[in-house]
């Protein structure tokens, strides 16, 4: 009966029972031990960890990115400033109001957004953003919170945003509110 190490020991989880079987060592495989490893461990954990931490990093300034672009989209509107809402939006951008609106386009967009204001000088919402997620790849990110509505048909719900980064800029590619507070007042 013949025993044989199939992982380095540091490593071992178990052994193979290997009956009647000749093992042949290659002559350039050198066997080590763990302190011979250890070094090379050590290595790859502190690189790994470096890693890691970098990864994290980068998509921590990612989410501060995205939230301060928000915060800058509700002054915006606050404002009405329909460019200055219009300056994180993709020329292919989508927009689903609280009522289910559909419309596509920035330039239709920002025009839609410029006739509300004309017609509702007191009209203001404010996004909450409660949770943003970056992709693996650091190209896509997903943003979800609350919205609120002032002077509105609505006094707000829930809402989605899609952005994407392009040429080191996170724009956004859609939006999806849903309202969940009508406002009885101006229905």
């Amino acid at each position: 009966m013949h025993y044989i190490r199939v992982v380095p020991k540091f490593l071992l989880i178990t052994t193979y029972r290997i009956e009647h079987m000749e093992v042949h060592h290659h002559p350039k495989v050198e066997k080590k031990n763990f302190k011979e490893y250890r070094n090379e461990l050590f290595i790859f954990l502190f690189i790994l960890s470096f890693h890691l931490a970098f990864a994290q990093n980068t998509h921590n300034n990612d989410i501060a990115t995205i939230k301060s672009n928000r915060a800058a989209s509700n002054d915006a509107i606050t404002r009405h400033d329909v460019d200055g809402i219009a300056k994180f939006w993709l020329d292919d951008f989508v927009q689903v109001s609280g009522r289910g609106i559909y419309q596509t386009g920035k330039d239709s967009i920002v025009a839609s957004w410029k006739a509300l204001f004309n017609s509702n000088s007191q009209v203001a919402y404010t996004r909450n953003p409660k949770e943003i997620t970056i992709s693996d790849n650091d190209t896509l990110a997903w943003e979800q919170g609350e919205w609120i509505g002032i002077h509105s048909y609505s006094k707000g719900g829930n809402y989605a945003a899609m952005w994407i980064k392009r040429n080191g800029s996170w724009m956004l590619k859609a939006e999806l509110f849903v309202s969940l507070k009508a406002n009885k007042q101006l229905e």
